[in-house]
């Protein structure tokens, strides 16, 4: 190469990161929106709006919640995806419309493996919550009913495809059982269902489930994470029973394809700094949410093992969205 277009050749690469890294340095220069693709009330919900309380504070700027609910979390999903790709249009979601719904639908108008990692904010580990009237008081005497009884026994989910279903199939085949699923149209009828009589059991979020369990209008047979929860502390781990089983619901957040890597390292230090507060980590305790924070590096870990995971079980089960 002449030696005369070499250093124009240098300076022309490095302009790119050169202004990734002042864009960074200036963010956030305005304010700031964080999509919801579900309703108000939930975990992606509650988690974003104290992060936001913490946002604001630090940044200066406002951080606005926006719910924009449907097809599963795509609709909010799809939102962010088509937004510009400066750091200003984030999604907080479990692990549905980011890792999940690609092997669900069969078309959606966006592609969730464009999204950029930007960090796992908090995990929320599910429990198996059985109604009183079946009598079933441990995974283990639920085994063994249910291989004595094939399909006599059901489990509710907020609708086929969603991470309740998934959980349920993943449940079946690793104690190798067969129970009846029943889907319904929300989360909220499917634990209303559960509360109700209607239905057996339910893999549902701990925080959700832990005020009937402490009054005895639901028993709790197994936490689905790898350790006990302080919050139910005499309530085993599924993988004791049911080795290999491992549900978790982690909250996180992605950014628009093409957000720079110096943006959204900035987000993730502050996120990080944000959930590791001892008044913030105790309001999520207290909803049954760990606090987790991290790189987008680790994020990014995390969504393959979950893409690869949840794949697998809906491929084996032919699970699909309604």
């Amino acid at each position: 190469m002449h030696s005369v277009l070499r250093p124009l050749l240098l300076a022309a690469l490095a302009l790119p990161l050169a202004l990734s890294v002042a864009l960074a340095q200036d963010y956030p220069a305005k304010p700031i929106r964080l999509i919801i693709p579900f309703q108000p009330g939930g975990g992606s919900d509650t988690l974003a709006r104290l992060l936001g309380e913490k946002l604001t504070v630090k940044w200066k700027q406002p951080v606005i919640v926006e719910n924009h609910a449907g097809a599963g979390g795509n609709l909010g999903a799809e939102i962010v995806a088509k937004a510009a790709p400066d750091g200003y249009t984030l999604l907080i979601s479990s692990p549905g419309p980011v890792v999940i719904n690609k092997n669900l639908y069969d078309k959606l108008s966006f592609d969730p493996d464009g999204f950029e990692p930007v960090a796992i904010i908090a995990a929320n580990y599910g429990v198996l919550a059985v109604n009183p009237k079946t009598g079933l008081e441990s995974v283990a005497q639920l085994i063994a009913y249910a291989k004595a009884n094939p399909n006599k026994l059901n489990y509710a989910s907020a609708g086929s495809g969603t991470t309740p279903h998934l959980a349920g199939e993943l449940f079946k085949s690793l104690a190798g059982i067969n129970l009846t699923h029943v889907p319904y149209k929300g989360a909220g009828p499917a634990f209303t269902g559960l509360l109700g009589g209607e239905v057996d059991m339910m893999f549902v979020d701990v925080f959700i489930a832990l005020p009937h369990v402490r009054t005895g209008r639901l028993r709790a047979l197994a936490l689905g994470g790898g350790a006990r929860n302080p919050l139910l502390p005499n309530v085993p781990v599924m993988a004791e029973t049911v080795p290999g089983f491992d549900y978790q619901v982690w909250q996180g957040m992605v950014a628009p394809a093409g957000t720079p890597a110096a943006i959204r390292g900035r987000i993730a230090a502050a996120v990080a700094e944000a959930v590791k507060q001892p008044d913030m980590s105790k309001r999520l305790a207290d909803v049954g949410l760990e606090s987790v924070g991290g790189t987008p590096a680790e994020m990014a870990q995390v969504m393959r093992a979950d893409r690869e995971r949840w794949g697998r079980v809906i491929r084996a089960t032919g699970a699909k969205a309604d």
